[in-house]
């Protein structure tokens, strides 16, 4: 499932963000994280883990998220991969094709996270960069993504992406993971579209027999498929 969350961030957290990603932050070669096959495809800058700023930043993200119920309906976390940030631009300015490692350990927390689900948040608006578009391949086909500043995707772990080359300015983003509790994406999309049809039927109808029954079938699936 590939979804667009908007306005995660609120403009005044973006312009801090904004701030803490400056010229002036720690940023380090983006490599230093890059997994074997990874390594040879990745061009950028990325925001040292053990910084202040990074620290600050991590905090907003995941309060952020975390205030998001759409986010939690179609991810179901059961642990969330402490947030990093990266810059491309000049140089250092693509990323190529790749697939997410599988089980990555977290340098905040010491803690192994397996990639079910991957996200980017936007930091940088569209129009303050030329190039620099997600671009993600999976069973759905080949989608290019590029979003308004605090606006999030998530898609399968399992996708091949990549980020097109920027040709002009700075294109700034978080990127983090998800473990979910349900493993499988086609069954977090069913329990998805589930939970949100659920939603529109209560908002027509108000709280019915029908609408009790198929709250019991969300979370009968939800208790036969979760892993927490």
């Amino acid at each position: 499932m590939l979804l667009h969350l908007k306005s995660i961030l609120t403009p005044e957290e973006i312009l801090v963000a904004r701030a803490l990603l400056g010229e002036d932050a720690p940023w380090v070669d983006g490599r230093s994280s890059a997994g074997g096959q990874a390594v040879t495809q990745k061009q950028n800058h990325q925001l040292a883990q053990n910084s202040e700023s990074a620290q600050q930043l991590r905090t907003t993200v995941l309060a952020s998220v975390q205030r998001d119920p759409l986010f939690f309906s179609a991810t179901l976390p059961k642990k969330i991969f402490n947030p990093l940030f990266n810059r491309y631009g000049g140089g250092a300015n693509h990323y190529g094709a790749h697939v997410d490692g599988a089980v990555l350990r977290s340098q905040a927390t010491q803690q192994w996270v397996r990639s079910d689900v991957s996200c980017t948040l936007f930091l940088s608006e569209p129009g303050e960069y030329e190039g620099g578009e997600l671009v993600i391949n999976d069973t759905f086909g080949e989608r290019r993504v590029k979003l308004p500043a605090g606006d999030l995707v998530i898609y399968p772990g399992t996708s091949v992406h990549r980020v097109e080359p920027v040709t002009r300015g700075q294109r700034l983003a978080s990127f983090f993971w998800i473990e979910s509790m349900v493993r499988h994406d086609e069954q977090r999309r069913l329990l998805f579209d589930l939970d949100m049809n659920l939603l529109k039927l209560r908002e027509r109808r108000g709280e019915t027999a029908e609408t009790t029954a198929l709250t019991g079938c969300y979370h009968n699936l939800l208790r036969m498929w979760a892993d927490t």
